[in-house]
């Protein structure tokens, strides 16, 4: 069997574990010899498998300790989510569709779990964007600081990183928006977090939606035939 099959089904055995409980977070994997002696296999297979997780985020090697299992995913080298979704972004309608269903939720998540900090750090984002806008500075990056300020406000990693993969599906698309209409964006963001600081769910429903009237024009993916 190839090395890299049995790498995969050294991943498949680990994340069985941890779905059971089996291994926790904060737990460490048995060492490279202990794996090697009870599955049977080579120290490369063990060695390619750990490489692999740690590119996504899931262990740290930890020189002199062994391989721990993160509390909390990592920043991955390697995101098999974000390709996935990269992959499939020629597809304009199912974007679209996803944003129009995933940011109506996640920006609810965010309202009931925000701090004063969060709501700060909203805030400064739309001062921002006013700021390079009057100054004629504005790029997509002013529009992604605030819904990443959003996201980050959910305080829950995995709306945070399905959220931060669809921003860098779309940021081109924000970018054409930033510069052919950025009052129109600044607009959406004033309405979506006046509702949002006032606690009023369906205020951002309707603000967002309104908003996404111009997601359509300025999407810049197109349909496969």
């Amino acid at each position: 069997m190839e090395r890299s099959s049995i790498a995969f089904q050294i991943l498949e055995r680990i994340k069985t574990a941890l779905i059971r409980g089996d291994l926790t977070p904060g737990d460490y994997l048995p060492s490279e010899t202990e794996l090697t002696q009870s599955l049977g296999i080579g120290k490369s297979s063990v060695r390619e498998a750990i490489k692999m997780l740690q590119a996504i985020g899931i262990v740290e090697v930890r020189r002199g300790h062994g391989t721990i299992i993160r509390r909390e995913p990592g920043e991955p080298l390697v995101d098999p989510m974000a390709f996935g979704m990269i992959l499939a972004r020629g597809m304009t309608r199912d974007v679209l569709e996803f944003r129009q269903m995933f940011e109506p939720a996640y920006t609810l998540q965010a309202m009931a779990n925000a701090t004063d900090e969060d709501h700060r750090r909203i805030q400064q984002t739309i001062d921002d964007m006013a700021t390079a806008i009057a100054n004629g500075e504005q790029t997509s990056h002013h529009d992604v600081a605030f819904h990443r300020a959003i996201l980050t406000a959910t305080h829950n990693p995995m709306t945070i990183r399905v959220g931060q993969t669809l921003l860098e599906l779309i940021e081109a698309a924000l970018e054409t928006s930033m510069q052919t209409d950025p009052d129109t964006a600044l607009n959406d963001h004033r309405a979506i977090y006046d509702a949002f600081e006032a606690g009023d769910a369906d205020g951002v429903r309707q603000a967002i939606e309104e908003s996404a009237k111009s997601w359509e024009t300025n999407l810049t993916y197109r349909d496969k035939a």
